[in-house]
């Protein structure tokens, strides 16, 4: 039996996707609530930024992978205007689904696919931009995916990576009790489950640091990788570019 990290915990690798799920089944109402409460708004500004760095052109091809509740989707097709496309797509049907109502709400009517990011079901050489924010760490197989994106990329296209990361050392302290007595406390207060959020906290301390997922970029395929330490590396925007 192989094992995997699903927060703290070792499960079966086959177990991990399952109990992801269920973790995202269960929050999925909640989720753009949580994620301004936890984040003080700041996810907003760490998304906008990766938006600004991708620096999508009219007529591009993109696919958000982890695509959520659609808050990266909108704004990439808002860039790619009619001529281009944005592929929304999530390995959780209650989290697409959330997605996909947002964006029908606002008009916007994108291609949305359940699919996982190990095996993506899309043909080679395809997009000029794969975006994955806060997805990659909850993957049983990183290595995998990362592969997987950058084999749908054409040359020269661009993989963006918005994720939580290895905060500065000065702020560990503040940032452990934060992310482990208010984190659940607030999961509990807004969404009902403490669970889910604790799961998220110990997820963030499991996965590669800023150094670490660079390497792992570059061993998929990626000649050149930036990394853009995001409140002092709470979060990293990886951005890499396909040899």
């Amino acid at each position: 039996m192989s094992e995997t990290h699903f927060g703290f915990q070792k499960v079966d690798e086959a177990q991990k996707a399952q109990r992801v799920r269920s973790v995202f089944d269960s929050v999925a109402s909640k989720y753009d609530v949580m994620n301004d409460l936890m984040s003080m708004g700041l996810h907003r500004a760490w998304k906008a930024y990766a938006v600004a760095v991708a620096n999508v052109r009219d007529g591009d091809r993109v696919l958000d992978i982890a695509g959520g509740t659609g808050d990266l989707a909108r704004a990439f097709a808002k860039k790619v205007g009619p001529r281009g496309t944005v592929v929304h797509t999530d390995i959780n049907e209650a989290m697409l689904h959330q997605g996909r109502d947002r964006l029908l709400d606002e008009g916007l009517v994108l291609p949305t696919s359940i699919c996982d990011a190990e095996s993506l079901p899309f043909a080679a050489d395809c997009f000029d931009l794969v975006s994955v924010a806060f997805g990659l760490r909850n993957m049983t197989h990183k290595e995998r995916a990362l592969a997987e994106m950058s084999r749908v990329l054409r040359p020269g296209g661009r993989l963006l990576v918005l994720e939580f990361s290895k905060v500065a050392p000065p702020l560990a302290k503040a940032y452990d009790w934060y992310s482990f007595n208010v984190l659940p406390r607030l999961g509990q207060w807004v969404a009902g489950d403490a669970d889910s959020y604790r799961y998220l906290a110990e997820s963030i301390r499991m996965h590669p640091g800023q150094a670490e997922l660079k390497a792992m970029m570059k061993t998929a395929g990626f000649g050149h990788v930036d990394v853009h330490n995001l409140s002092a590396g709470v979060v990293a925007l990886h951005v890499g570019i396909k040899c």
